[in-house]
């Protein structure tokens, strides 16, 4: 995922626990703000809670998959939190789940999601 693509600061985390919309699953949590870029921006959390380190970082290394994958609307944060859940749940679950989340959020339109190969 591209740098611009990326939220990296403390701040911008903060603002969209702070200030986001919450949409939630039974494997994801989205926080949506508006910023004043022309691009979506995705930053991911995964607590301790989901697993060891191999297992968040799989979980985090799917999610920005998905997110690629995923067309969302421009000027938009997107923070995504995986649930304990999410540790056990395949890519396309997960990219079920996203989808579902941003498409409630109003952010995407998702092509049908039982058409995506399901990939490790």
């Amino acid at each position: 995922m591209h740098k611009e693509r990326r939220i990296r600061r403390r701040k911008d985390f903060a603002a969209a626990y702070r200030k986001g919309r919450v949409y939630g699953n039974q494997l994801l949590v989205l926080r949506v703000v508006p910023h004043e870029g022309d691009v979506a921006r995705f930053g991911f959390v995964t607590g301790k809670a989901v697993g060891g380190a191999v297992v968040r970082n799989r979980v985090k290394r799917r999610l920005r998959a998905i997110a690629e994958a995923l067309d969302a609307a421009p000027g938009l944060d997107f923070v995504v939190g995986a649930r304990r859940t999410a540790s056990d749940a395949t890519y396309h679950a997960l990219y079920v789940a996203l989808a579902a989340l941003l498409k409630r959020a109003g952010a995407v339109q998702v092509p049908e999601a039982s058409s995506r190969q399901e990939t490790t």
